[in-house]
């Protein structure tokens, strides 16, 4: 039995934190405890838990923001599909973002090839998951192709957006985020903030 088809069935649990695995067979497993989230880093496989509430409800509503504009806005067209959850194929593995994007493409996109043109993460409270979220995931999801990736933080209440230009801009509480990808699209972070409040 080839390694492959090992972890074909293989069922990927917390126990699963740690494991070496090249992207491509990450890619053919299956069976996943849904307790856990799972990603997998320079060919390791890391285990994490699933999203909090407050992490989850204001996701929702920003996915209920972009589909009232795909179908309501005169160019919401533009928005091919959206999903939370979603893996980001990069060099090296397979990152889980909150909610990915893809647009411009003028058809379904295939989440296998086709790289998302915004990537989405909820950023984390420790420390820890700040730099991931922050650092390694900006570098990756940049290398990956993503145009755009929005650091959604609940906790010093700004969006950090960082381009693939290596443009940065930082979006305070107050203000609107739009971007060109999107055109006519207005992201009311005060509003996210607001859901995830309800849940400290």
């Amino acid at each position: 039995m080839s390694i492959s088809e090992s972890h074909t069935r293989y069922r990927l649990d917390a126990a699963s934190n740690g494991m070496v695995m090249p992207p491509e067979d990450f890619d053919l497993i299956k069976d996943f405890d849904d307790e856990f989230c799972y990603e997998l880093v320079n060919g390791v496989v890391i285990v994490n838990s699933i999203p909090s509430e407050a992490e989850s409800d204001p996701n929702d509503e920003l996915g209920f923001l972009l589909r009232d504009y795909q179908r309501n806005h005169p160019q919401g067209s533009v928005l091919d599909r959206t999903m939370p959850e979603r893996y980001v194929h990069t060099r090296t593995g397979r990152r889980r973002a909150d909610r990915v994007i893809w647009v411009g493409l003028g058809r379904v996109p295939d989440a296998q090839e086709d790289t998302p043109a915004i990537a989405i993460e909820f950023v984390s409270q420790s420390k820890r998951d700040r730099s991931r979220d922050y650092q390694e995931k900006t570098k990756e999801y940049r290398e990956a192709g993503v145009q755009e990736y929005w650091g959604i933080d609940r906790f010093k209440r700004i969006v950090r957006v960082y381009h693939r230009d290596h443009r940065e801009q930082v979006i305070a509480e107050g203000d609107v985020y739009r971007t060109d990808l999107l055109p006519g699209f207005e992201l009311p972070l005060a509003r996210l903030f607001s859901i995830a409040d309800n849940w400290q």
